[in-house]
């Protein structure tokens, strides 16, 4: 039966048997009984971890031990509110920092983040409503009009599935809600190029 610790672009963990292409930590979240019904981050620095480093192995949701996350691909992880770690990615953490516009410590971007990605008190995710569709780059996740999630790239629209995007469907027109917090859509507009699990995408 698999675990409750796959992260959906909607904020919601949900139980799905197919493996992520990413790993991510918040804290603890779980007990003896799996993850807590309502909480959902234990600290501001949520970040996004290759699956493998230094041939550590890990107990998954060991007691008294950080909640392994798991997501499809990279942009999953950004539109959840995730960032590069800056040990088992520190290549990518100075690439994402050189391209968002967040300067100061780790800290200050963790701080930033947090105040785009969640609602304080009831662990919900902060969405952000009536965005330009024109200006949003590749990976950024929004809703379509129906309310599915999806990824953008190029001139396409993915919708979300946890096993992988659907077909290419058009961009929705107009303004949509945007999922994937602004500090790094920024990012992305300004040269950082977050992995997408698209054959086109070259993944």
């Amino acid at each position: 039966m698999p675990l409750q610790n796959r992260v959906q672009p909607d904020g919601e963990i949900i139980a799905h048997p197919a493996r992520g292409g990413f790993m991510g930590n918040r804290g603890i979240l779980h007990d003896e009984n799996g993850l807590h019904p309502k909480r959902r981050w234990a600290h501001q620095n949520w970040v996004c971890c290759v699956l493998s480093f230094k041939g550590r192995r890990r107990q998954l949701m060991a007691p008294r031990h950080y909640t392994e996350l798991f997501f499809l691909d990279e942009a999953v992880a950004f539109a959840a509110g995730h960032r590069p770690c800056a040990e088992c990615r520190a290549a990518d953490y100075r690439r994402f920092r050189a391209c968002c516009d967040v300067s100061g410590p780790a800290a200050a971007l963790d701080r930033q983040l947090h105040s785009e990605r969640a609602v304080p008190r009831v662990f919900q995710q902060r969405r952000h409503a009536d965005v330009a569709m024109h200006d949003l780059p590749d990976g950024s996740f929004v809703l379509d009009h129906e309310g599915q999630s999806g990824v953008l790239f190029g001139d396409a629209f993915h919708r979300y599935q946890p096993s992988g995007y659907g077909p290419a469907q058009p961009r929705p027109r107009g303004r949509v809600t945007l999922l994937t917090p602004p500090s790094s859509v920024a990012a992305f507009r300004n040269g950082y190029r977050p992995q997408i699990a698209l054959k086109d995408a070259g993944d």
